[in-house]
This record gives C-alpha cells, sequence and structure tokens, in this order.
C-alpha cells in the first residue's frame, strides 16, 4: 500500500520541480532581456538572414541604426557591380576572340591538304600571339581589379565579424551561465535514482 502511495507522490514531486524550474528559468529570461541591446535581442530570436549566417544578422541589426554603416555598406554594393559592368565589356571581346582562335584552329585540322593546312595554322597562330601581345595591358588591368574585388569582400567580412564580436559577447554577458542550477538538476536526478534503486 505504502508503494502504491510513493509512486504518484514522487510523479507529483518530479512535475513540480518542473513546473518551478521552468518559472525559474522565465524569470531569468526576462530579467536577462532588460540588460540586453535590441541586436542582443534579435540574436535570441533565431532569425537568420542571407546565408544563414549569425555574424550577417547581427550586422544588419547594427545597420539599422547607423547611417555610417548604411553608406559603407551601399558603397560596397555599388563597388561591386561597377566592377562587373567596367570589366565585362573587356571580357566579353577577349573572350570572342579567344573562342574565333580555337574555332579557326578546329577548322583547319579538316584542311587535308597539309602544306595549305600548316600555312593557315601559322597565320592563325600569328594573329593570335599579335592580338594577346595587344591585349597583354588590358588583360593585366582585369586582373588587378577582380583581384580588388577579391580584396575589399574578404576585408569587408573581417570587418562584420569585428564589428559583431562585441554584440555577441553582450548577449552572453546578458545570459550568463551558471553551474547552480545544473548541480541542483542533477542532484534532483540522483535522488530520483536513489529512489527508483529502492523501489522492488
Amino acid at each position: 500500500m505504502k508503494k502504491i502511495f510513493f509512486i504518484p507522490a514522487l510523479t507529483f514531486s518530479i512535475i513540480s520541480c518542473t513546473e518551478n524550474k521552468s518559472q525559474d528559468h522565465n524569470i531569468v529570461e526576462e530579467a536577462a532581456e532588460n540588460t540586453e541591446s535590441s541586436v542582443s535581442s534579435s540574436i535570441k530570436k533565431n532569425t537568420y538572414s542571407r546565408d544563414g549566417n549569425l555574424v550577417h544578422e547581427i550586422y544588419q541589426e547594427l545597420i539599422k541604426n547607423d547611417k555610417a554603416l548604411q553608406d559603407l555598406d551601399k558603397r560596397i554594393t555599388v563597388i561591386n557591380k561597377e566592377t562587373e559592368d567596367v570589366i565585362t565589356g573587356y571580357d566579353d571581346v577577349i573572350q570572342k576572340s579567344e573562342t574565333y582562335y580555337n574555332d579557326a584552329t578546329a577548322l583547319s585540322n579538316s584542311v587535308t591538304d597539309s602544306v595549305t593546312k600548316k600555312q593557315i595554322e601559322r597565320e592563325i597562330k600569328a594573329s593570335s600571339e599579335k592580338y594577346e601581345i595587344k591585349t597583354q595591358t588590358i588583360r593585366d588591368l582585369i586582373t588587378k581589379i577582380k583581384a580588388n574585388k577579391t580584396t575589399v569582400h574578404d576585408q569587408y567580412l573581417i570587418f562584420k565579424i569585428r564589428k559583431t564580436l562585441p554584440e555577441i559577447e553582450k548577449y552572453q554577458k546578458a545570459h550568463p551561465l551558471k553551474t547552480d542550477s545544473l548541480n541542483q538538476f542533477i542532484n534532483k536526478q540522483n535522488q530520483l535514482l536513489e529512489e527508483l534503486k529502492k523501489l522492488k
């Protein structure tokens, strides 16, 4: 009879502890929210933007209230678009020329007369080399522009990370992780385990 009474009482005790723990957790969360910045609050929501990266999410929150950051982001977006616009025309002409020489070489392979075939191959090669020398400076400048674009991208990412590091640290301070509640819960688990071991 005692065993029958003990099990419901033990179940009620566990449920009560869980409810109290949930209430305590809510109080801690509310207290933490009072010390958070708007950016820290957005971290808690777990709403990710762009590529699902929290760095971008936090940075977007920072931009909302910072005109200088908005201007910087706009300038980088514009320079990236202009980079593509600037080199597209040059790339297109160079690519078409390279395609032509490849196609001409492929066609020359079908010429049956060996003397004529060698002659046209020399002419194609001479024209190709001449154009390559003529456009070498352009190619070098395009390479430099593309390298600069990559560097801008990398530096902006580094800036975003450095700008958002203090925000994640604020969030961490607003949500201190202490061992007390974990140790107390382990004690409750151990107590329950001991009681269960004694049941027969």
